[in-house]
């Protein structure tokens, strides 16, 4: 039995960001991914301020400036009837970009120490030690590793999370279809965030340069497509857009077919935040694993990058750098502490988040218009006139 000191689960945002951030503080870890590479599936996050402030911390920001454009303002448009029924202006004053997803893990990635992201290693359990209570991680090629601490960033179907006996995500009653269209000759469209409502189909534009855009297609009742392949997901977003204006349907037409995701979209009630148990021991949880949320807000993958730093920075805070590999002078005790510090600093940020997204995506699901008046006057209630405060969070100082 292999035994390590920090291992973390899952090779997304998350995990690589937590490693990352645990070696800028000189803290050694092993990241644990099943897939052969760094996954690069086709998305575009966007990215407002508090997600630039943790990048700034983690060293990567500003090579994914490079490769994204400033989005100066964000467009809402309720279509009843073929007719625009109102719509909504927001000028960003902060820092706002779209950046692939594959950009950010390939930074993420590929300022980390070599060996530190082990492919092919699949979790399939994870035991106790009767001994040392620490974590055993049982894989799927047969091997076991022990850790001292282990950290669970895999993703909404977590192991880790189901170790830490928290309750199952819930889903949305709809589908979301992401994906990446280039325009050779250049697209035309304003550096802006267009979402579009009509129906049950909610659309998305958001461009990434002047030849490139992110959009993402959600189906407000649609839970039954599968999308077995790229094919088929470019069918169904067909269909989904049929009623839409030329251009939006030109856009999925054209688009990278390579890139699709077909997502059916789940989260993390704000009440099991509030009340969830995230730590068993020396495991905890970040990301998706701990607060998958829904895109609403736009806020995912933010939060993943605010995990990271407040995590490693806890962690720090606790064992300091000099400890090797394996943690040995470090007590169980410390460690157990600076999770539970990790996680009572995050876990009333991620309520608010997870109960603004919550509203957000039930007010848009809603048929009736006395029950979408009756989430905007919750939002209002709860969270103030400024519904982007949220954007302005610090995570702090690694």
């Amino acid at each position: 039995m292999e035994e390590i000191g920090i291992v973390i689960v899952g090779g997304g945002i998350a995990g690589l960001a937590t490693s990352l951030a645990l070696h800028r503080k000189g803290i050694k870890s092993v990241v644990l991914e099943r897939a052969e590479k760094v996954r690069s599936e086709g998305a575009g996050i966007g990215t407002l301020t508090n997600g630039w402030r943790a990048l700034d911390q983690l060293g990567v920001s500003d090579r994914l400036r490079l490769t994204s454009n400033l989005i100066h303002k964000a467009r809402t448009m309720l279509i009843e009837d073929g007719k625009k029924k109102r719509a909504f202006v927001l000028n960003i004053k902060d820092e706002a970009r779209c950046i692939r997803r594959n950009d950010l893990v390939e930074a993420l990635a590929d300022a980390l120490p070599d060996g530190t992201i082990r492919f092919n290693s699949q979790i399939v359990s994870i035991e106790e030690d009767e001994t040392t209570s620490f974590p055993i991680v049982c894989l799927s090629n047969g091997n076991t590793i022990k850790a001292k601490v282990l950290i669970g960033c895999d993703g909404a179907n977590s192991v880790v999370s189901d170790y830490l006996r928290l309750g199952p995500k819930k889903a949305f009653a709809c589908r979301a279809v992401r994906g990446f269209t280039n325009y050779p000759n250049g697209h035309g469209f304003p550096h802006e965030l267009l979402r579009m409502k009509t129906g049950n189909v909610l659309v998305g534009r958001l461009p990434l340069n002047a030849n490139q855009v992110f959009w993402f297609v959600v189906h407000m009742q649609d839970s039954q497509h599968n999308g077995k392949d790229q094919k088929s997901i470019a069918n169904v977003t067909l269909k989904w857009v049929d009623e839409l204006s030329e251009d939006w349907k030109e856009m999925v037409k054209i688009c990278d077919v390579e890139s699709l995701t077909l997502t059916h979209l789940r989260y993390r009630s704000p009440w099991e935040i509030m009340f969830g148990k995230f730590r068993r021991g020396t495991v905890t949880v970040a990301g998706d694993a701990m607060h998958v949320m829904g895109p609403f807000l736009g806020q995912g993958g933010s939060a993943a990058l605010e995990d990271a730093v407040v995590l490693a920075r806890c962690l720090a805070r606790k064992m300091g750098p000099d400890h090797g590999d394996l943690l040995k002078d470090c007590s169980v005790k410390s460690i157990e502490e600076a999770i539970d510090e990790y996680v009572n600093e995050r876990r009333m940020r991620l309520v608010g988040l997870s109960t603004q997204t919550y509203l957000t995506g039930r007010s848009l699901q809603t048929q009736s218009m006395v029950i979408r008046l009756m989430f905007i006057v919750l939002l209002v209630l709860l969270f103030g006139r400024d519904q982007i405060r949220h954007t302005k969070y610090d995570c702090g100082r690694l």
